[in-house]
């Protein structure tokens, strides 16, 4: 067998990524993988994420709230249709009693006071009968609105916009996928309903001529009977309907209000702050700091040194109960110190334990620690009578 020098195999190229294998050329399995590279700075637009509570009130504070009109409908359906049950004997007597009266006190001859007179009777006759069941629709569909969307009122839909006046724009609306959805919603509930209805009907029809064999008291209560039945049997369906559709409006409310990734980022931003700025509000503030703390330096009474390293500045005057750091700093910091100090004759004095424990343990404008009383009251006495020596 001849031996190949592995200089040889460099020189020569592989043709097709190709191996030898029993002295036959066969293709290289992976040269036959397509290579895929996947970008994710191509899913930034995609609304992948769900909205964020500030997306939300946002939205709320413009009105665009998951809202099904079809819970408002079953509600007031089943309400007025409940008081009607409860209060047809009383409308039915106050109807037919003013009748009767009517009937019985009507004159050949109309007058300005007899026509007063009429619509005054049938206006209290309304507030007497109808207004009951109107007064009790309305607070119903106000608290269903309130558990829908929350006490909210919003002007966003009542401002004028140039943009509803173009005739391109309101033909997209009317094809749009939402108005199509309603459309089939509407076809929906059209087919099911009268399905319900003919389901009931197509057994009570079969009874209405027997109505010309009872009084109208009678067909009057079995008439209403029907149409109660019906009703309430159309509301259970209009129920139904309405629990599946208020769970579809808050569904394609979320979809509606979903967010791209950068979108994300930037509301992050937006309400923390930018990172960059921030960096630069923190730095300045360091900056403010190092300035006010060097600025106390030159009250210090003595620099206590690592001595290269750590730097640290104490003040003492009569009535302190410690004395205080007012200014301490490593590397640069430090060297910026004690130059500050030998600008105004400070004394340094060189102590590596009592430097340490001083920067690690007390922050500026903490009074000395009791455990550290003994060492910095020793540093102090030396300086004291240092500064003695050179008064003397």
């Amino acid at each position: 067998m001849k031996c190949t020098h592995i200089s040889e195999l460099h020189s020569k190229p592989l043709r097709h990524n190709a191996i030898r294998n029993e002295d036959e050329l066969v293709p290289n399995p992976q040269s036959l993988i397509p290579e895929f590279v996947f970008d994710l700075q191509r899913f930034d637009g995609e609304k992948t994420e769900e909205p964020t509570s500030k997306k939300r009130e946002d939205a709320r504070k413009k009105g665009q709230v998951a809202r099904s009109q079809e819970l408002n409908t079953a509600f007031v359906l089943l309400i007025g249709f409940l008081i009607l049950r409860i209060l047809w004997e009383y409308i039915y007597v106050n109807i037919a009693e003013y009748t009767v009266y009517l009937y019985s006190n009507i004159s050949q001859s109309t007058s300005t006071e007899s026509i007063s007179e009429l619509f005054i009777g049938i206006m209290l006759l309304l507030a007497k009968t109808v207004m009951p069941v109107m007064f009790s629709i309305l607070i119903v569909g106000l608290a269903i609105n309130v558990f829908q969307v929350g006490l909210m009122v919003s002007t966003e839909k009542l401002e004028p916009k140039l943009e509803n006046l173009n005739p391109i724009n309101g033909f997209g609306r009317i094809f749009s996928k939402r108005s199509l959805v309603e459309l089939a919603k509407s076809i929906f509930k059209i087919i099911v309903i009268g399905y319900f209805l003919y389901l009931y009907l197509k057994d009570q029809i079969p009874l209405v001529p027997q109505f010309i064999f009872f009084d109208l008291e009678h067909s009057l209560a079995t008439i209403a009977d029907i149409i109660f039945v019906m009703a309430f049997q159309v509301v259970g369906v209009i129920f139904i309907m309405a629990a599946a559709d208020y769970a579809y409006q808050k569904w394609q409310t979320t979809q509606d209000l979903m967010m791209s990734k950068q979108e994300v980022k930037d509301e992050f931003k937006q309400m923390e702050g930018d990172p960059q700025i921030k960096s630069r509000i923190r730095q300045k503030q360091r900056q403010m700091a190092m300035q006010r703390m060097m600025s106390e330096v030159p009250k210090a009474d003595v620099i206590v040194t690592n001595p290269t390293h750590l730097a640290v500045a104490l003040s003492y005057k009569k009535g302190m109960i410690a004395p205080l750091v007012i200014a301490k700093g490593q590397d640069l910091v430090a060297e910026k110190i004690k130059e500050i100090a030998r600008e105004h004759h400070i004394l340094i004095v060189e102590n590596k334990p009592v430097a340490r424990a001083l920067y690690e343990a007390v922050e500026v404008g903490e009074a000395v620690p009791a455990e550290l009383y003994q060492a910095v009251a020793e540093i102090l006495a030396y300086v004291y009578r240092i500064k003695h020596r050179k008064v003397a």
